[in-house]
């Protein structure tokens, strides 16, 4: 049996902050054997989840030690600047479903404690995913990703919608991952090897293979399923229905964002943005998705479906910003996610402070529920608003920011027809954005279904929601220091 030497422990440093939350999984699950309490398993997650944050921020900014790797093509995993960013993403946004979460809890009468559980078990892979650049590290910590998540969505199993979420879920994702290892497969068995960057130096060589071509279009099909892109996006407006809202909001932030780094990292350093057939396939579904998730979002009257069909859109505008400058894309794809990922939990927290677990007949879900909520709750309000704002990229929010830049990178790679996308998107979307805000300050109903306490501002999850709010509105107005952090993010 090998000894552990000090070396191998120095080439663990970098990894500190994914064993902080694994470290975080052990302790939550002694806490739980030892005695069951809400209080304490949720205070342990978040101050796990903070630990992680603060070392990996001390790591970026050189006040702790970071541990010095070469680059190495045939590690399963690397910490490079392009995964640090993303995993401070991860985190943030882990952290603030986290606390969306326990105040959601609070009155369900079954055990809560095993959510946080799954929550960080998911969470590793998330972060695992944003440094992985190996077939093999990719799909282990998708699946690591995606497992839990099958328990999380249906939790609150006494409502038959979270059940149905579940096992769509899981259903529809077991199917993509099969699809995913056989592209991967494929391009094993022209290439030789499982590692991304080895691919691309011997891509030339068989560019125009039909192996290569089968793989990477399967594993495109996998990929586009785990960020629901167009035409693989049906699952996504019924399991964001039927997920307990703080679940929703994880999938729609640490989830995407995770994918979308690791779809990010795959594309560039395989080179396989090279090959004209993933190109057009690209095109073709980032066309897809523009159109289908903003034409859907035009008729839903379910907020949660409708924030669903709206991620469908939004991760067409991503994928043509990949497209349209390859290599480059790294920086603004980043950047993006992390304005999307920080609105989806602006926006699904307000539905979550609106909403009940125990409520069989359902969540703060229908637009008329939040019919008149300016003239009782206008602080909620203030905050719904600047979330559809954002995510309709009208200025002064983050949101226009990033869809701007956008629009510029499809310039750059003069794509004029995906540019004129992105802009009949937005105009489309401009319109059941609006819709929402014209029903928060309509006249009041009669007979109120659902609404928060009086002292929501002050609580744990409130306080969260209205720093996510402060954070889109100062990158909106001063948006050069967002842009600086987002240029480090660079792949190695």
């Amino acid at each position: 049996m090998n000894e552990i030497t000090m070396n191998d422990l120095i080439g663990l440093v970098p990894y500190a902050p994914i064993i902080a939350v694994v470290i975080t999984v052990l302790v939550v699950m002694i806490a739980i054997t030892i005695n069951r309490s809400h209080m304490v398993t949720g205070t342990i997650t978040v101050v796990g989840l903070n630990i992680a944050l603060v070392t990996l921020l001390g790591q970026m900014t050189g006040f702790i030690e970071s541990g010095a790797i070469a680059p190495n093509a045939e590690q399963l995993f690397v910490i490079d600047n392009f995964a640090q960013f993303n995993m401070v993403i991860v985190l943030v946004c882990a952290l603030a479903c986290c606390t969306l979460s326990y105040a959601y809890l609070a009155d369900l009468k079954d055990n809560k404690e095993e959510l946080y559980l799954l929550m960080l078990l998911s969470t590793i892979g998330a972060l695992l995913m944003v440094s992985a650049q190996h077939m093999a590290s990719f799909f282990m910590s998708l699946e690591m990703l995606s497992v839990p998540l099958y328990g999380l969505l249906a939790y609150t199993y006494m409502r038959n919608r979270s059940l149905e979420s579940g096992l769509k879920y899981l259903v529809l994702s077991a199917t993509a991952s099969a699809t995913l290892l056989m592209g991967m497969a494929f391009i094993y068995a022209e290439v030789g090897s499982l590692a991304f960057k080895p691919i691309s130096m011997v891509l030339g060589n068989i560019f125009e293979s039909p192996l290569l071509i089968l793989g990477a279009a399967m594993m495109m099909f996998g990929i586009a399923f785990k960020l629901s892109a167009a035409p693989f996006h049906m699952w996504t407006p019924d399991v964001y229905e039927g997920a307990p809202v703080p679940i929703a909001t994880f999938l729609a932030s640490v989830s995407k964002v995770a994918m979308m780094a690791l779809a990010v990292r795959f594309l560039i350093d395989t080179s396989l943005l090279a090959l004209p057939s993933v190109q057009m396939l690209l095109m073709v579904m980032a066309t897809l998705s523009i159109l289908v998730g903003n034409l859907l979002a035009v008729r839903q009257t379910s907020l949660k479906r409708l924030l669903g069909y709206s991620s469908i859109a939004h991760m067409g505008y991503v994928m043509i910003v990949i497209v349209s400058i390859g290599a480059a894309a790294d920086s603004i794809s980043s950047m993006y996610m992390a304005v999307y990922a920080f609105t989806s939990i602006g926006a699904f927290g307000v539905v979550t402070l609106m909403s009940s677990p125990y409520r069989l007949s359902g969540e703060a879900d229908e637009l008329t529920h939040y019919q008149g909520l300016f003239w009782r709750r206008p602080v909620l309000t203030a905050v719904m608003t600047i979330m559809m704002l954002s995510l309709a990229g009208i200025p002064l929010t983050a949101g226009f920011i990033t869809k701007l830049f956008a629009i510029l990178a499809a310039v750059q790679g003069t794509n004029w027809f995906l540019a004129a996308m992105i802009i009949l998107g937005s105009a489309i979307g401009l319109f059941y954005y609006l819709r929402v805000l014209l029903t928060l300050f309509k006249r009041p109903k009669q007979f109120i279904e659902f609404d928060v306490s009086g002292q929501w501002g002050i609580r744990t999850g409130g306080i969260m929601v209205i720093a996510v709010t402060a954070i889109i509105l100062f990158f909106g107005i001063l948006p050069n220091s967002m842009i600086e952090w987002a240029s480090l993010a660079r792949i190695w």
